[in-house]
C-alpha cells in the first residue's frame, strides 16, 4: 500500500491508507488538494489517465496543468464558482470542459467538499470528477431534437393540439390559435369539443370513444369549426392517440387542416356543374317548346288570315297568338340562362350605353333612391348585345330597388381591370386577362347566404307569386356567359349587395350604327322553286311544308338527312334550289346534311333553322360566313320572306 502511495501521492492525509485501493476501483477521478495558494494536488486516482489520458505523476508534478486543461470558455465561470465555494465553506459542484491530452473536449462533473480536522480547521479539499460527455451528446441531441420537433410544431401551417383523454387542450400550437382566433390562453385546458360547429358534434362523438377504447388507432373527418368572430372555418381533422412506455393511451393529437378555401372552391365548382346541367336542360326544354310555339303560332295566323276582319273567332285565335308570344318570352329567358339564344354581338363602349341608360334608370328607381355613376375614363371596349346588356343592367337595378323599400343608395361604375393568376383562383372557369368591370350596387337589405347560393337559378325567386318568375337573374347570367364574361355577387343580409361584371376587354374598333330595315308589308312573296325541307318534328315539318306550298314552291320533306339525301339522290330530281334544315337532327344534323347535300347540288342554297344559336354555331369556323338562319318560332310570314330572301341571294363565295 506504500508503493501505491508512492505512485500516486504521499497517501491519503488523516485516513486509513486502505481506503486508496477502494478509490482506484471507482470509475472517477477521485482527488485531494491542498489549501495552498497554487491548489496543488496531493493526491489523483490512476482513473485520470483512462478518462484525459494524463498519467498521475503528470497531473502531481505540474499544479497548473489543471488549470491549464480547462477549457478557455470554461476557465474564468469555474475559477469564480470555486472560490465562492471555499469561501463560503460550502460543497462546489459544477459541470464544465477539460481538455484531454489527445486534445479531445470531455466534459465532467466536478464535485468537492473541504474536509475539517476535529478542531474545525480546514485540512484538505477532496473530490471526484465524473466523466459526463455521453451524457452531454445524449442531453444535446435531445435538446437539438426536441428544438427540431418544437420549431415544426410551432411553425408548421396545419393546427395542432394535445388533448388529454377528457377532451380537454393541454398543448395547441400557432396556426391552430390562428385559424380559430384565440390566443392559447383562450384554448388551454378547455374542451376541444366547444369549438366545433353543433351539427358536427354527433359525427365525431363515436369515432373519438372508439380511439379512446384502442378500437382504432386514428380517424379522419372533415368538421367545421367556429372562430372566436363566429365565423366558421372547415377543416380536415386527423385524430390519433399517443401511447406510454407501457402501452397505455395518455393523449390525442389533433391536426387541424384549414379547407374553408377548398371547400368554397369545391362548392364553386359543384354549383358551376349544376348550372351548365340545368343550363343544358333548359336549352332542351326551350328547343322543343320552341317547335310547338311555331306551329301554335303558325296555324293560328293561318286561321286568321281565312277569316274575316269581324268574326268572333278571329279574335280568339288572336289570343291564342298572344299566349304562344308570351310563351316565347318565357323560352327566349331560358334560352339566355343556357347561353343559345340569338345575340347581336357587336364592340361597344360601356360608358356610352350606361349614359344613354341613365335618364330611364333614374325614373325607374324613383326619388327616394340616389342613385350615383362612376364612368372611368379610358375604358376599354367589349364585345357584346348592347340590347341584352341593356336588359342585364335593368334588371339589376330593379332588384337593387326592390331591395331598397325604404330609400337607399344606388352605385353603377365601370372601371378597367387585370386578373391575375391570384384573382382568378377565387372563381371556378375565370381565365387571367385584360377585362371591363361593370358594377352595381345597392344599401339594401342584402341576401342571405342560402338565397345568394341559388339566386341564378332559373325559377328560384324570393319575390311574391305575382311579382316575379325567377328567371330575370338566370337571364342576365346567361347574357354575361354568353358574352364570355363572368358575373359574382357579394352581399350579407342587411349590408346590401354589390353584382361585379366582367367583360373581356377587346382592341377591335366599335360598331358602326345602322339604320333598321323597314319591314316589307304588302302580300307574301311567292315562288316557282324546289325546296327540300327537313324537319325531325312532324307537325312543324307539315305546317312549314303546307306554308310553303301554299306560295307556289315544290316541296320535298325528310324527316332526317338520311331521308333527305335518299331524296336528294333519286334520278328523277334534276334540281334541287333550296335546302331548308334543322340543325339538331338524329343520326345526322344539319351542317354534315349540308355538306354532303352540296356534293349532289353545288349551286343549291342553304337555310339553317333551329330554336337556339349555340346548335348552329357552336364552332364559327366550321360555318360558311354569313351562314343564312331563321330562329325557332318563326311565323309563316317569317319562314316565307326568309326562303326568298335566300333564294334571292348570290351563293357564297369559297
Amino acid at each position: 500500500m506504500a508503493e501505491s502511495n508512492e505512485r500516486h501521492g504521499e497517501g491519503l492525509p488523516g485516513r486509513e491508507v486502505d481506503y486508496q485501493a477502494l478509490l482506484e476501483q471507482i470509475p472517477a477521478i477521485a482527488y485531494i488538494t491542498g489549501l495552498d495558494e497554487t491548489g496543488s494536488k496531493v493526491y489523483v486516482s490512476p482513473q485520470i489517465e483512462v478518462i484525459l489520458g494524463f498519467s498521475s505523476a503528470d497531473w502531481l508534478a505540474d499544479p497548473q496543468l489543471w488549470f491549464k486543461q480547462v477549457h478557455p470558455d470554461d476557465r474564468k465561470r469555474v475559477l469564480s464558482e470555486i472560490q465562492s465555494s471555499w469561501a463560503n465553506g460550502k460543497p462546489f459542484h459544477s459541470q464544465y470542459r477539460l481538455l484531454a491530452r489527445d486534445g479531445r473536449v470531455v466534459w465532467v462533473r466536478d464535485e468537492s467538499l473541504m474536509v475539517r480536522d476535529e478542531a474545525g480547521e480546514p485540512c484538505f479539499i477532496q473530490g471526484f470528477m465524473y466523466d459526463i460527455s455521453e451524457f452531454i451528446r445524449l442531453e444535446e441531441t435531445l435538446h437539438k431534437r426536441e428544438a427540431r420537433f418544437r420549431a415544426i410544431y410551432e411553425g408548421s401551417a396545419v393546427g395542432i393540439a394535445l388533448v388529454d383523454l377528457e377532451g380537454r387542450i393541454m398543448e395547441s400550437n400557432p396556426a391552430l390559435q390562428g385559424m380559430l382566433g384565440f390566443i392559447w390562453e383562450d384554448l388551454n385546458h378547455k374542451v376541444f369539443d366547444e369549438f366545433t360547429y353543433p351539427e358536427d358534434k354527433t359525427a365525431e362523438a363515436s369515432l373519438y370513444k372508439d380511439l379512446i377504447e384502442r378500437k382504432r388507432d386514428h380517424y379522419q373527418i372533415e368538421k367545421r369549426y367556429i372562430r372566436k368572430d363566429g365565423s366558421l372555418v372547415w377543416s380536415r381533422l386527423n385524430v390519433s392517440l399517443a401511447l406510454g412506455a407501457e402501452g397505455e393511451p395518455e393523449f390525442a393529437i389533433h391536426m387541424v387542416e384549414d379547407i374553408t378555401e377548398q371547400k368554397r372552391l369545391e362548392n364553386q365548382f359543384l354549383h358551376s356543374q349544376k348550372m351548365e346541367t340545368v343550363g343544358r336542360l333548359a336549352g332542351s326544354v326551350a328547343h322543343d317548346f320552341n317547335n310547338l310555339l311555331t306551329v301554335i303560332k303558325g296555324y293560328s295566323q293561318l286561321a286568321m288570315a281565312e277569316l274575316q276582319s269581324g268574326a268572333r273567332l278571329r279574335e280568339t285565335l288572336k289570343e291564342i297568338e298572344k299566349a304562344a308570344d308570351n310563351a316565347s318570352a318565357l323560352t327566349r329567358q331560358l334560352l339566355a340562362f343556357s347561353r343559345r339564344q340569338m345575340m347581336e354581338m357587336k364592340v361597344i363602349d360601356l360608358n356610352i350605353l350606361i349614359k344613354n341608360l341613365e335618364k330611364m334608370l333614374r325614373r325607374v328607381i324613383g326619388e327616394d333612391i340616389e342613385m350615383t355613376v362612376h364612368l372611368a375614363e379610358s375604358l376599354g371596349r367589349v364585345r357584346t348585345d348592347p340590347g341584352q346588356i341593356e336588359h342585364v343592367i335593368l334588371n339589376l337595378v330593379v332588384n337593387a330597388r326592390d331591395a331598397m323599400a325604404a330609400g337607399g343608395k344606388l352605385t353603377l361604375q365601370t372601371r378597367n381591370v387585370e386578373l391575375d393568376e391570384d384573382d382568378t383562383h377565387s372563381h371556378i372557369g375565370v381565365a387571367p386577362g385584360r377585362y371591363v368591370m361593370l358594377l352595381v350596387s345597392d344599401t339594401g337589405c342584402g341576401i342571405a347566404p342560402e338565397v345568394r347560393e341559388r339566386i341564378f337559378e332559373p325559377f328560384f325567386t324570393t319575390k311574391e307569386k305575382e311579382r316575379g318568375t325567377g328567371l330575370g337573374l338566370s337571364t342576365v347570367y346567361g347574357i354575361v356567359k354568353q358574352s364570355g364574361g363572368h358575373i359574382c355577387v357579394y352581399s350579407e343580409p342587411g349590408h346590401g349587395a354589390t353584382f361585379e361584371i366582367y367583360l373581356p376587354r377587346v382592341e377591335e374598333a366599335m360598331a358602326v350604327k345602322t339604320l333598321p330595315e323597314k319591314s316589307q308589308g304588302g302580300d307574301l312573296p311567292r315562288g316557282n322553286e324546289i325546296v327540300t325541307l327537313v324537319e325531325d318534328e312532324p307537325s312543324l315539318r307539315i305546317l312549314a311544308a303546307y306554308v310553303l306550298r301554299k306560295q307556289g314552291y315544290t316541296v320535298l320533306e325528310a324527316a332526317n338527312g338520311e331521308e333527305a339525301m335518299h331524296i336528294a339522290s333519286q334520278p328523277v330530281i334534276k334540281e334541287i334550289d333550296l335546302l331548308v334544315t334543322d340543325v339538331v337532327m338524329p343520326q345526322m344534323g344539319g351542317k354534315e346534311l349540308a355538306e354532303r347535300f352540296k356534293t349532289i347540288y353545288p349551286s343549291a342554297k342553304i337555310l339553317y333553322i333551329s330554336g337556339y344559336m349555340e346548335s348552329v354555331f357552336p364552332d364559327q369556323d366550321s360555318f360558311e360566313p354569313e351562314a343564312p338562319f331563321l330562329e325557332k318560332p318563326f311565323s309563316p310570314a317569317d319562314l316565307v320572306k326568309k326562303v326568298r330572301q335566300v333564294l334571292d341571294s348570290p351563293l357564297p363565295k369559297r
